[in-house]
């Protein structure tokens, strides 16, 4: 399927690796120019060299999305090549902290790293949108935003600002051309999680082989209907969709790619 993406050109924060990567890379694939962006210069430089070996156009923008000088870096390096067409705010990070270990300092930090981060991209970005008629935004949240649990909760009161901005961001947006979206990710299989997984699966008694552990990490981390952990390129083919010409009827709204583990209508 064309999505029709040929010409347009999206930055990417936090692509240097993950979930970030994939899109980044199915982006690229699909003829959208990507600036790569992420706070190491030898890790965005590798991804952006890849999709350029794919065939691919790929520019790297280095900056820390915390302060304000590091984002108007990142604004003025993707700037330079063309405007941007596709704002996808997937930077983010978080610490495993329960309600008892996060401090004020913790919940002031993840709420800087996941939403005002996001927040400064797009105060830089989106009015060029606004003013050719046309773009897309697409906050990457997640399930925890909409069905939290005990642990994490710092973290997961992020994932639930970046789900409320997204639908505030559509309405001021309103018959401007612009689409303000999230895709909401279950519990993702990027590197960090299978080496988290695999170190655990001992003491859990979960397998030796990834076959058995994965099913049964699953069952335990969070339980879903599918019975595995979703996948990277997974979660950009949403991001493709909701980027494209395809997705003008879209806004506002959140697609889950989760494997059916939020439970109910959200």
């Amino acid at each position: 399927m064309n999505l029709h993406l040929s010409g347009r050109r999206a930055l990417v924060t936090g692509s240097s690796s993950g979930i970030g990567e994939a899109v980044a890379r199915a982006l690229a694939a699909e003829g959208a120019d990507v600036v790569v962006h992420g706070r190491d210069r030898t890790r965005a430089e590798s991804v952006a060299a890849a999709i350029r070996a794919e065939g691919g156009g790929a520019q790297v923008a280095i900056g820390d999305l915390t302060t304000d000088a590091g984002a108007d870096a990142v604004a003025e390096a993707a700037l330079g090549g063309g405007p941007i067409d596709i704002l996808v705010n997937n930077a983010g990070a978080y610490r495993h902290l329960s309600w008892h270990d996060a401090s004020a300092e913790d919940w002031r930090q993840t709420y800087e790293i996941n939403v005002i981060s996001g927040v400064r991209m797009i105060k830089r970005i989106v009015p060029g949108m606004r003013e050719r008629g046309w773009g897309r935004v697409v906050q990457i949240g997640g399930g925890l935003a909409v069905q939290p649990i005990a642990d994490l909760p710092h973290y997961t009161a992020t994932l639930a600002a970046r789900h409320n901005l997204a639908v505030s961001l559509a309405r001021e947006l309103r018959g401007s051309g612009v689409t303000s979206n999230t895709v909401s990710p279950g519990a993702v299989l990027v590197d960090a999680v299978e080496r988290l997984v695999t170190d655990l699966a001992p003491v859990r008694g979960w397998g030796e082989s990834w076959e058995e552990i994965e099913p049964r990490a699953i069952d335990t981390l969070a339980p879903n209907d599918v019975g595995r952990f979703g996948r990277a390129d997974e979660i950009a083919a949403a991001v493709l969709y909701l980027t494209g010409p395809l997705a003008d009827y879209v806004t506002g709204t959140t697609l889950r790619v989760d494997g059916g583990t939020v439970k109910g209508v959200h």
